[in-house]
């Protein structure tokens, strides 16, 4: 019978090895806040967002900054529970506290007219913010965020040179191309209250993004060329 319990038991240790987070988990279960952050965020990742929301609350009770940011970013992913006005308020926080993540949160929610009242040049002046370390992670996402707002033409005018400057330099700090395949898809796909479905830009994002050498950016090109 001990043989079974110990079987039972070294079966549970692994699974629970293998669950997303599960490096940060005994130090977030002690209230740990930066752990909490941690741990939500790599639920956010797996896109469970109900777990992430979870120890993101946690995480933000404890004083976490960047757990509010991540708090706004679970209010505008869910597409069936959409919430504008409350990530706005929540990346609000996130700034005053000194998060970069919410700088780039909130200039994200500001150029959205789901939120209320946009706010463009506020918006351009955190990611500027965000953007200004290239050594941080909030770099990329700020600086790819800008490339779409000159591409798009959102509150600024319109500038595909700056726009692919910015995604060019998004992309030296992640992956090549791939910022310009994102733009692609969002032109692609469209965002309710900031850009409408264009097909043409699509291509134009998508084709540029391959000729970085994203694969990802080919198959997609290919794949709209053809609808």
């Amino acid at each position: 019978m001990k043989h079974i319990f110990a079987l039972l038991w070294l079966v549970a240790l692994f699974a629970h090895a293998d669950e997303p987070g599960s490096q940060y988990l005994k130090a977030a279960e002690a209230g740990d806040a930066r752990a909490q952050y941690y741990l939500a965020d790599t639920w956010f990742s797996s896109r469970d967002l109900s777990k992430a929301e979870f120890w993101a609350q946690k995480s933000a009770d404890g004083g976490d900054a960047d757990a509010y940011a991540l708090l706004a970013q679970i209010k505008i992913t869910n597409p069936v529970d959409l919430d504008y006005p409350a990530a706005k308020e929540l990346a609000e926080k996130a700034v005053k506290a000194g998060s970069r993540a919410g700088e780039v949160i909130l200039a994200r929610v500001l150029i959205n007219s789901q939120s209320g009242q946009t706010d463009y040049p506020r918006a351009v002046t955190l990611l500027e913010q965000a953007s200004a370390n290239a050594e941080s992670d909030f770099a990329v996402d700020a600086q790819m965020l800008l490339g779409l707002i000159y591409a798009n033409g959102t509150g600024v005018k319109e500038d595909d040179d700056k726009a692919t400057d910015y995604f060019k330099n998004s992309s030296a700090l992640s992956r090549t191309g791939y910022a310009e395949h994102w733009a692609g898809m969002m032109f692609l796909n469209g965002e309710k209250g900031f850009i409408t479905p264009n097909k043409q830009k699509a291509l134009q994002w998508l084709n540029l993004s391959c000729t970085e050498g994203f694969d990802t950016g080919c198959e997609e090109f290919d794949k709209v060329s053809a609808e």
